[in-house]
């Protein structure tokens, strides 16, 4: 009986070693940082939740290497888009076999046949329409996805614009209106915004730029022609977008803060992004001018990837951060260099068949990472949290804190779905190990509401008993001390 006690030991620790090892090994073996920071803004490192798994790259796509390539984007059916920026071609790669499905290089206008001069930006609408930013033509060139020309949406048009502004797209993104919202070169009052019909609408998402005490001084005593020049370097320009199934434009932006590299954007234009426990959505920590990394992250594009997850790119330092509808940072990997999985110049990442992808211009490569038990967890559990499912993402965090003991996240999930269960008690003890003091502080007060429910009878009986054993000793002692006035005045009147 002992030997197969010990022996079904064995096999159960064998069995959790081999769940386990694939996940160890993976975060030890790849070449770059994975990371997150904890609640006092610490680096902590974590178990790898993407590892490289393979390129994708003209070679490879046997259509010739790509030359610096731009954007990249997954059409609704799954078939992959890649803006060939260098060779003036939009290459289309099946979302099935991953082989080279058409090169779309030219199309007819007009009865002439006509070509694209540096795409920048590339969009497949819901409506199944392919979008291009075409940025020397200076146009936006709609088109069929066989290669039909649409239509050509070119020169907006407003007084809103400024004097002598030459319209340049860069990336390009369409709504479920088939609402055309473009990032243009050098365009710094907002994103530009086309109805269905072409006509160029207005700005969306104007960045307010708060100015320091200096900066609010000079342009007191600045002349007109300074305050005018000045706009160019107070202003801040978007780098990336996506849109969300509700039509929320996630915008990235570089922010010399590091606070903030993407907005999330109302139908009105306005930023309702949740920035999480430390008020920050732009990457690597860097409060105040101090942080672990040096200088703050450069975020340069943005993919929404469903139930309120999204991942940022930091060009700077080739990461990719990835959060949560509550603005909870989940995760950080990637980095720069010359090894399998790191960048030279990332520029646009995506989601594909499951995995993410970030497209290297310099390269000419997209890389390609799967996620491994860990980062599937996370996603998974984060996304029942999202569709209101704490309870069935419970097993999921614990299966996380077996891989990661020291992961808050997972601690506080647990701490809400025991919260929501109404078991206080506990929600209590996995909140207080995720340093989430405000479902804390709510777990406690229904906790000791709780607590004073269950035994306010007791409470009122001890309080009952002790006011009458208290009235009674008073009444004995008023009644000991009258005798012993008594008695004092009859030895009086004897004496």
């Amino acid at each position: 009986m002992k030997f197969v006690k010990k022996l079904s030991s064995l096999l159960l620790a064998a069995l959790l070693l081999a769940t386990c090892l694939p996940v160890q090994a993976l975060a030890e073996d790849v070449p770059y940082d994975t990371y997150n920071y904890d609640y006092w803004e610490n680096i902590v490192r974590i178990p790898a939740p993407y590892v490289p798994d393979g390129t994708i790259s003209g070679v490879s796509l046997d259509c010739g290497a790509f030359a610096s390539p731009q954007d990249i984007c997954v059409a609704p059916d799954g078939d992959l888009y890649i803006a060939d920026t260098g060779h003036n071609r939009i290459v289309v790669v099946d979302g099935s076999s991953h082989q080279v499905e058409k090169i779309i290089d030219s199309f007819e206008n007009e009865g002439e046949t006509d070509t694209f001069n540096t795409p920048t930006g590339v969009c497949v609408s819901e409506n199944e329409q392919l979008y291009i930013a075409d940025r020397e033509n200076q146009r936006i060139v709609v088109m069929e996805l066989d290669g039909t020309l649409d239509r050509i949406v070119r020169d907006p048009q407003s007084d809103v614009l400024p004097a002598g502004f030459v319209f340049k797209p860069l990336k390009i993104s369409v709504d479920y209106a088939d609402r055309i919202y473009c990032i243009a070169q050098n365009m710094f009052q907002g994103i530009l915004v086309f109805e269905t019909d072409g006509q160029f609408s207005g700005f969306f998402g104007t960045i307010n730029v708060q100015l320091s005490l200096w900066e609010k001084f000079w342009k007191k005593v600045a002349t007109k022609e300074e305050r005018q020049n000045q706009t160019l370097y107070i202003a801040t320009e978007f780098t990336g977008m996506d849109i969300d199934e509700s039509g929320f434009v996630y915008a990235t932006n570089i922010d010399e803060s590091g606070k903030q590299g993407v907005r999330r954007l109302n139908p009105r234009g306005e930023d309702v992004i949740k920035k999480g426990r430390n008020e920050n959505v732009g990457g690597d920590l860097w409060i105040n001018g101090s942080g672990a990394y040096a200088g703050p992250s450069q975020i340069t594009d943005v993919v929404y990837r469903g139930e309120g997850i999204f991942s940022l790119l930091d060009r700077k330092r080739g990461r990719v951060f990835t959060y949560d509808h509550e603005g909870n940072l989940l995760y950080i990997f990637g980095g720069l260099g010359t090894q399998e999985g790191t960048f030279t110049t990332p520029v646009a990442v995506e989601q594909w068949n499951g995995e993410l992808l970030v497209l290297d211009a310099t390269r000419g490569e997209i890389y390609r990472f799967a996620p491994t038990e860990y980062g599937s967890l996370i996603d998974r559990a984060v996304a029942l949290r999202y569709d209101g499912d704490e309870a069935l993402a419970v097993p999921l965090w614990e299966r996380v804190l077996e891989l990661d003991e020291n992961n808050e996240l997972a601690c506080s999930g647990i701490g809400k779905a025991y919260l929501s269960a109404g078991d206080n008690e506990a929600a209590m003890k996995y909140l207080k190990l995720g340093m989430n003091r405000d479902y804390y502080s709510v777990a406690f007060k229904r906790y000791r509401s709780e607590i004073l429910r269950a035994h306010l009878g007791q409470a009122l009986t001890v309080v009952g008993v002790a006011l009458v054993v208290l009235w009674a000793a008073s009444w004995l002692r008023k009644r000991v001390k009258r005798k012993k006035q008594a008695a004092t005045e009859k030895g009086g009147v004897s004496g």
